[in-house]
């Protein structure tokens, strides 16, 4: 009977032990899994946008959605798109109403002489029965008899500032053509039979017949400088 009780004391104590150590157990387990979904829980509702929950996940949704909702990135990007359209279609427009070749009529106004300088206005004017625009600098080659292009291509004043010219028909513009007395810089000269003149964004020519004599063509200050064009003959 002793040896009974003894045992079922030990056995008692042996399910007290088992059961004080699985409570502990289960209470560690138990703080575990309630803060893994506690975490989660947290986690996923900043990606939903939560506005109540924080952290940096809060941030980024928040942002994101607030980018898309209020358009911040959409507006700019929407301005940008616009100005793109707009920039196309003032592009459009200025194609549209741009000079074109045949309707332009060319000549070289008269020499208006200056400090050692030969100043010459290449004017184009509208032929045509409908207003249109030109901007910028023409293209220029002086040419022999047989269409060879006497010295280099003339060089740009980078320093004028282009403008649109708008020609209604009959009236004209014009650009400066500009280069250093042969006799004065020691150039070396060749005289050409025409000068060949393309206006703003065309690709076709006009010819002009050149009848102001010799023109430098290599050695120093042989540079042929043009300008951009302006309103009027030049004169």
């Amino acid at each position: 009977m002793a040896n009974t009780s003894q045992s079922l004391r030990r056995a008692a104590l042996l399910v007290s032990a088992v059961a004080v150590l699985g409570l502990t157990t289960a209470c560690g387990d138990g703080s575990g899994t309630v803060s893994s979904p506690q975490t989660q829980s947290g986690t996923a509702a900043p990606a939903g946008g939560d506005p109540s929950a924080d952290g940096s996940g809060t941030a980024v949704s928040s942002s994101s959605g607030s980018d898309t909702a209020t358009g911040t990135d959409s507006n700019s990007s929407g301005s940008s798109t616009s100005t793109s359209s707009s920039t196309g279609s003032n592009t459009s427009t200025a194609s549209s109403s741009r000079c074109h070749t045949s309707e332009l009529r060319a000549n070289v106004g008269d020499n208006d002489p200056g400090a050692g300088q030969e100043n010459f206005p290449i004017i184009l004017t509208n032929m045509s029965g409908r207003t249109c625009t030109v901007r910028g600098f023409p293209g220029a080659a002086f040419v022999n008899a047989s269409g060879t292009q006497l010295g280099p291509n003339p060089v740009r004043e980078t320093s004028s500032t282009a403008t649109t010219v708008t020609l209604k028909p009959g009236q004209s513009a014009w650009a400066g053509l500009t280069f250093s007395n042969p006799e004065i810089s020691g150039a070396k000269t060749a005289t050409p039979t025409t000068l060949v003149v393309t206006p703003p964004d065309e690709k076709d020519p006009l010819k002009v017949t050149w009848t102001n004599g010799a023109v430098p063509v290599s050695g120093n200050s042989s540079s042929v400088r043009l300008t951009v064009f302006s309103a009027g003959t030049g004169a």
